[in-house]
């Protein structure tokens, strides 16, 4: 497990001010600071490193948490599900780069931040994706995605929370598939009907 240090106790490990730190975070140059889900700063055992010129690690790329819940109504369920990855990544010393949260239901593949993702994924720019479930990401064909990721060097980590995928929302989205598919065999019908007419004409 990485060692975490708050942004005080980090800065007495390398003997600087917290203010420096601060400093650095914010030109986001020499070393800017990791951030939990709220927004708080912490450090790694492989920032001392930087800070301290020991030495220049490869370049790494990031690990990004992506948390979704389909409607603005679910706003509470969207901060525990937060919280929730913010306790697995804490006690399993995973360091996140950057968390991606949103509004959208699970069939919708053109969510905002769900393409921001796809793209840092095909940029190479992302090493590890953490979700609470498989249909945190994606309703259906979570395998295609998991298999674009890999293609493109990035593991996909799903905690297994069903309590963080509400049940309300598979209800939604199987009705909406049964509403499309209604409208287009209403669409078939119609055709065959026009087919029919000429037919007999």
């Amino acid at each position: 497990m990485s060692k975490q240090y708050r942004i005080g106790q980090f800065a007495k490990r390398i003997g600087k001010d917290p203010s420096t730190l601060r400093r650095w975070d914010k030109e986001g140059g020499r070393l800017p600071a990791k951030r939990t889900a709220s927004g708080q700063r912490y450090y790694t055992e492989d920032d001392v490193y930087v800070a301290l010129g020991l030495e220049t690690p490869p370049e790494k790329t990031k690990t990004v948490v992506y948390c979704r819940v389909s409607s603005r109504s679910q706003a509470d369920d969207l901060e525990s599900q937060v919280k929730a990855m913010e306790s697995f990544c804490l006690g399993a010393g995973i360091p996140v780069t950057d968390w991606l949260k949103e509004f959208g239901g699970g069939m919708n593949f053109k969510r905002k931040e769900f393409l921001t993702l796809m793209e840092m994924i095909e940029r190479r720019e992302v090493s590890k994706v953490i979700v609470a479930h498989e249909d945190r990401l994606v309703r259906f064909g979570f395998d295609y995605f998991e298999y674009f990721a890999n293609m493109h060097n990035c593991e996909i980590v799903v905690v297994n929370q069903d309590s963080l995928s509400p049940q309300q929302e598979m209800v939604e989205d199987l009705m909406a598939i049964i509403h499309t598919f209604s409208c287009r065999l209403y669409g078939l019908r119609r055709y065959k009907k026009t087919i029919r007419e000429a037919a007999s004409e």
